[in-house]
């Protein structure tokens, strides 16, 4: 404002927060009057507003928030892609893509002072700069590519998890190895600019386009022949192939037919009730399922513990273990792994039929549902928990860690404990209150600092916030922690 009034400029400020409720847009009014804005030149959008309209009439954007997110902002990608000037905090999640100066005007988050100094590289006499026009079209330019490496990187890192190649076949080369540079539009739009090119034209272009995804380390390991089109040494179908694999699958599934009918009209002798009262317990005890299930529920006596794996579906069949130790428990109705002693916490929990409520507890409804009667099911002196996911991102326990977590537990009496695994050689620089922080819009460190102190009626020189292990993001989002099973009933009525 005081920019705005040196230079006589006529300046419209546009906020885009909060809700679009009466109440708040008059509230919001009365602080900007408040705050010396001159009449009408305050505008209010809810978050739910369409930001593209808005960009349209926009000069400059500021984005005024100092929380660190977990993402570049959106409103941020935008802005850069309609080629408009951006001044925003030097935050870590900002910095990592943006150069100030170069794509965009940073200032000191520690000081929000700063900002007007990015103002002043900006606005002119008349108007914006040419220093402004020349970072919005580098910012423009960077925001078409600015997310591709992430997202190359974090599909390459899922295929890796899920695809199991035979011994026979030629491995690819590790995500670790994917450039910053991968992912580049230009060869796209040359080839939609050339149109009407030729056919050994579009095929350079493939050419690049391929080289260009793979690398140069792969490049050189693989070649593509452009000029050669000689197909003749691979062995295609014929349609005369087809109609006789067809003909073959007619003539087997009317024999199939043929022998059914033949079985029917062959006369069996009627047996008696005693006879088959012996056959429908044979066939009962033949059954595989119902075997498992008793040998799971007899391996695991005497154990000191049982770990839950809690998974939706069977697609994460493939990544649960076997044996005593583990134990499934899905959150699906009528999903558990045939000839499995699986837990159906649907059946256990009528609560989690409801899809509401099964994804608004997630992974907690796994846990209620074990705590609902839980000598039923449970009847060891420890309980633990670990997500499916675990085990896909190669972060379960290994078997010289199961010996050990046994030999601990089989030991003295540990009253209220929780043990935990974390991998060793990952990077745990991360903090669970501000990861909870960032999850939570800012409330979490707060609330459970107000709920304990409540609790425990702590003064208020002493901290009440249990300080918490910085582990990666692992144990403490995949559930992979074991406690006495008395501290985890009581661990579920306070959480409930």
């Amino acid at each position: 404002m005081d920019m705005a009034r040196t230079k006589k400029l006529g300046v419209q400020f546009i906020f885009f927060c909060g809700n679009g409720s009466d109440t708040y847009n008059s509230a919001f009014q009365e602080l900007a009057s408040h705050m010396g804005f001159p009449d009408d030149s305050v505008k209010h959008f809810p978050m739910t507003h369409d930001i593209g309209n808005l960009l349209m009439f926009v000069d400059i954007v500021l984005y005024g928030s100092l929380r660190q997110e977990p993402g570049f902002p959106p409103l941020l990608l935008r802005s850069m892609s309609s080629e408009i000037p951006i001044i925003a905090p030097n935050l870590t999640v900002i910095t990592k893509y943006v150069t100030d100066g170069i794509h965009a005007f940073l200032f000191n988050s520690g000081d929000p002072s700063t900002a007007a100094s990015a103002f002043m590289r900006i606005l002119g006499e008349k108007g914006l700069l040419d220093t402004a026009y020349s970072v919005a079209l580098e910012g423009k330019l960077l925001s078409k590519n600015m997310l591709a490496y992430d997202c190359i990187v974090a599909h390459v890192k899922l295929l890796e998890s899920v695809l199991h190649y035979p011994s026979d076949a030629r491995l690819p080369l590790s995500f670790s190895q994917v450039k910053e540079r991968t992912w580049l539009w230009d060869p796209f739009e040359s080839k939609a600019a050339l149109g009407n090119s030729s056919s050994e034209d579009e095929r350079h272009i493939h050419t690049r386009i391929a080289g260009i995804l793979l690398g140069e380390s792969a490049q050189s390991n693989w070649t593509i022949d452009s000029d050669s089109n000689d197909t003749s040494s691979y062995d295609y179908p014929t349609q005369s192939d087809w109609d006789d694999l067809s003909e073959v699958e007619i003539f087997e599934d009317i024999e199939m037919r043929e022998m059914e009918e033949i079985d029917e009209r062959v006369e069996k002798p009627l047996l008696t009730w005693d006879e088959v009262y012996r056959n429908a317990r044979k066939s009962e005890r033949m059954k595989p399922e119902g075997n498992e299930r008793d040998e799971g529920e007899l391996e695991r006596t005497g154990q000191p513990v049982c770990i839950y794996e809690i998974y939706r579906g069977e697609g994460a069949w493939p990544f649960l273990h076997h044996g005593s130790l583990y134990r499934g428990i899905t959150l699906s109705k009528g999903a558990r792994r045939p000839r499995s002693d699986d837990v159906d916490a649907v059946m256990r929990l009528s609560v989690l039929d409801d899809t509401y409520y099964r994804d608004l507890l997630c992974e907690f409804g796994a846990m209620f549902a074990i705590a609902n009667r839980i000598d039923t099911v449970h009847k060891l002196p420890w309980i633990g928990f670990q997500s499916w996911r675990a085990a896909g991102r190669k972060v379960s326990l290994s078997e010289s860690a199961e010996e050990t977590l046994e030999k601990t537990m089989a030991g003295e009496n540990h009253e209220d404990v929780i043990y935990y695994w974390v991998p060793m050689d990952t990077d745990q620089t991360s903090n669970f209150w501000s990861t909870c922080d960032c999850l939570n819009a800012g409330h979490c460190r707060t609330l459970f600092e107000d709920a304990f102190r409540n609790m425990y009626g702590l003064p208020e020189g002493v901290a009440a916030l249990p300080p918490m292990p910085n582990d990666g993001d692992y144990w403490s989002t995949l559930h992979s922690w074991v406690m006495p099973t008395p501290s985890f009933l009581k661990f579920i009525m306070f959480t409930r």
